[in-house]
């Protein structure tokens, strides 16, 4: 029975089991910014303030200001004030201010990703786009990866992940 013990022993021991999984992946991203601009149109504005003066009303000498007929498309023009002092000897004031408004720009075209011309306005924010240049990646089934950095407005990003699970 001795001799049979370290045989029943072995009959007795069930083998390992493990669960093994392993996961390779990779990614290349290349990225080139586009060209932007956003533009805000400003409008004409014309103020006349003023005491102890009289503007012309256009039968005389002066003329009445202001701006000017408003066509589509077109900025406003301005004529300024001629004015006389009504009394005179008295203290006098006379405040005339204009802002001269954005004309309707061109429209825009994008011709192969580029804006050829692009609007200047009152309130204009512009970005220039990337530059391709020598962008590249690749990354080989070994995790060897070879990224080549782009002219300006350009990133490369380059990603190896290896994942072992053992249950």
């Amino acid at each position: 029975m001795k001799r049979f013990l370290p045989f029943v022993m072995l009959l007795m021991a069930s083998p390992a089991q493990a669960d093994i999984i392993h996961k390779m992946s990779t990614s290349v991203q290349l990225t080139v910014d586009g060209a932007a601009s956003q533009a805000s149109r400003i409008g004409s504005t014309y103020n006349v303030s003023g005491s102890n003066v009289t503007p012309s009303d256009g039968t005389t000498s002066g003329k009445i200001g202001g701006l000017g007929a408003l066509s589509a498309g077109d900025a406003v023009g301005y004529t300024g004030t001629e004015a006389t002092i009504t009394t005179a000897g008295s203290a006098f004031s006379f405040n005339e201010t204009f802002i001269e408004g954005d004309a309707t720009p061109t429209a825009t075209s994008v011709s192969s990703g580029v804006v050829g011309g692009l609007p200047m306005l009152g309130s204009t924010t512009t970005t220039s786009g990337g530059v391709a240049g020598s962008l590249a990646g690749t990354i080989n089934s070994a995790g060897t990866m070879a990224l080549t950095a782009g002219g300006a407005g350009t990133s490369a990003t380059g990603q190896f992940v290896t994942e072992l699970t053992i249950k």
